[in-house]
């Protein structure tokens, strides 16, 4: 359908948790259509509905060119020693700093047939995972880094072109 406009840091959608997909109609097959397009382009790992305005529970992935999406994920399992990861975000551009994140993650969810998704991954596909289910959340990356990286990540945005 269409590569949609990423909202920003600073859209209350943003911050705000997502809401369960209910009912699996032309609005929501919609909606998948538009995050495959939008997750396509080069260098988008994943794209998670609310960055695209929409606060339901929603993401595609674009792993090394294997492109999918899942509906109502939920982050089931991570595992491994969480190690600083160097992360960044369509929503806040031009940032990029170390989180910390499993190097394993499993997400259950559904398609839009109603079949169950089980996503499992490591490395970057478990960061991508922990990432735009954090979104769905209402989580920015932003929120998981140290207190001190913080205040710079902060900083930067406050000087952005973009803020």
């Amino acid at each position: 359908m269409a590569v949609r406009p990423i909202r920003l840091f600073g859209d209350p959608v943003l911050r705000s948790e997502s809401a369960t997909i209910d009912v699996i109609d032309e609005g929501v097959r919609a909606l998948v259509r538009d995050l495959l397009d939008t997750v396509e382009p080069p260098g988008r790992a994943g794209v998670a509905a609310p960055q695209i305005g929409v606060a339901q529970r929603a993401f595609s992935y674009n792993i090394d060119g294997d492109i999918g999406y899942v509906l109502n994920p939920i982050l089931v399992e991570v595992s491994g020693e969480p190690a600083l990861t160097g992360e960044g975000c369509l929503s806040v551009p031009g940032l990029w700093h170390e989180t910390l994140r499993y190097p394993h993650a499993k997400v259950v969810g559904i398609d839009l047939d109603g079949n169950e998704v089980v996503l499992e991954g490591e490395g970057l596909f478990a960061q991508a995972l922990q990432h735009e289910t954090d979104h769905l959340d209402g989580t920015l990356y932003l929120d998981r880094l140290s207190k001190e990286t913080r205040r710079v990540a902060m900083r930067q945005v406050r000087e952005s072109d973009w803020f």
